[in-house]
């Protein structure tokens, strides 16, 4: 058994030791990459001097190239955060729901029958995406044919494919769908954003779009990313599934290791509003450092042995939601996406067979990391 998610090292293991920072270069801006666990957290919540307030420049790489307006409302701080937050809150906490809970059950038995039936499955392009597409679906309360045009986004909205291409095509659907919901407003998340008031007004179409661009553009590659990580490592160990199939409440403690070990985001940007010192490294006013989520959760002074997979490991402060007040919206979307990914497969599946493998690495200026899979072809072999 290869109880690692990856044969790659932790790329961040002797800096993070060393000096808790690495400066890497992205786009042509040094960023301080922040490293330890107990940093990471307490710089997620410092928002007055590492500030979230800054369109475009919270994700690693920037996006001004991509998209026209301000992602809502992770590129905002505390308190107008909270505000908006609280406008869409009631959908990012339907997975909560029995009727939610059950729809995604079903529908990934289904997608795993379907696996089970064929002799082989690329999990990434066609077993993952379509769970991240049709659960969003139940979601945001739209009809599942939405999923379909979802789909045919491919795996990232802005960078699989021409980015300013893709950035417009989504930006005229997000019209397409807010000029529908004004029409003829239903249920659904965007008809709630055009009902919806901020600070005793209406919503701006801007904030509309923004809210809607971070939906289909936030939660995506990491969900994938999830899945085929996961995949990927029970490939390599079937005993993993027994462990489970034991005791279903393993699950839990089980999906969250999961997310630490893969963490499918490897880092989010913050914004310092002054002159900032990071590790004897100069931040210029409106200079950017990383909060490195990849590197806390492998923190060795909190985790023990944290290149192992361990599936009972308690406890687990994992970072791979952030941390703070910019908490991932859509954490329990992904829970429950995983959740029932393990369900389905400890109930259904043997073992699984890898037919061929590309893992995807990043290939930075000065580290590359192994985040899951760029493709996954698998055999599912049935109990």
């Amino acid at each position: 058994m290869k109880n690692k998610i990856t044969e790659q090292p932790d790329p961040f293991k002797e800096p993070r030791q060393k000096d808790g920072v690495l400066a890497c270069e992205f786009q042509g801006e040094t960023l301080p990459m922040i490293l330890r666990h107990e940093e990471v957290r307490r710089v997620a919540k410092d928002w007055q001097h590492f500030s979230s307030d800054a369109p475009f420049r919270v994700p690693i790489p920037s996006e001004e190239d991509v998209r026209s307006m301000r992602q809502l409302p992770v590129e905002t701080d505390p308190p107008v955060h909270g505000e908006y937050r609280e406008i869409v809150e009631p959908f990012f906490q339907r997975p909560r729901s029995a009727e939610m809970t059950a729809q995604v059950e079903k529908l990934v038995d289904r997608l795993v029958e379907e696996a089970l039936a064929a002799d082989s499955i690329e999990i990434v392009r066609h077993f993952a995406l379509p769970i991240q597409s049709h659960t969003l679906t139940y979601l945001l309360n739209v009809p599942e044919t939405e999923a379909a045009t979802w789909i045919s986004w491919g795996t990232h909205v802005f960078r699989d494919g021409v980015g300013q291409q893709k950035g417009a095509a989504l930006e005229a659907y997000l019209h397409q769908q807010f000029d529908r919901a004004q029409a003829n407003p239903g249920d659904d998340f965007f008809s709630a954003l055009t009902k919806a008031t901020f600070q005793g007004r209406p919503l701006t179409r801007e904030e509309m779009m923004g809210f809607g661009n971070l939906t289909f553009a936030g939660g995506r590659d990491t969900v994938l990313n999830s899945i085929s990580g996961i995949i990927g490592y029970l490939a390599g160990n079937a005993e993993a599934l027994e462990y489970m199939r034991q005791d279903p409440k393993r699950i839990v403690a089980a999906s969250e290791e999961f997310f630490r070990a893969i963490t499918p985001l490897t880092h989010l940007a913050r914004v310092c509003p002054v002159e900032t010192d990071v590790h004897g490294m100069t931040v210029p006013p409106g200079g950017r450092v990383s909060l490195c989520f990849a590197a806390a959760n492998y923190d060795e002074t909190v985790f023990d042995a944290p290149e192992e997979v361990r599936l009972d490991r308690k406890p687990n402060p994992h970072v791979s939601f952030g941390f703070g007040a910019h908490l991932c919206l859509g954490a329990q979307h992904a829970r429950l996406i995983v959740r029932s990914l393990l369900k389905s497969l400890c109930e259904r599946v043997k073992s699984i067979t890898v037919l061929h493998a590309e893992e995807h690495v990043e290939n930075e200026a000065r580290y590359q990391r192994a985040v899951a899979y760029d493709a996954l072809t698998v055999k599912f072999n049935r109990r």
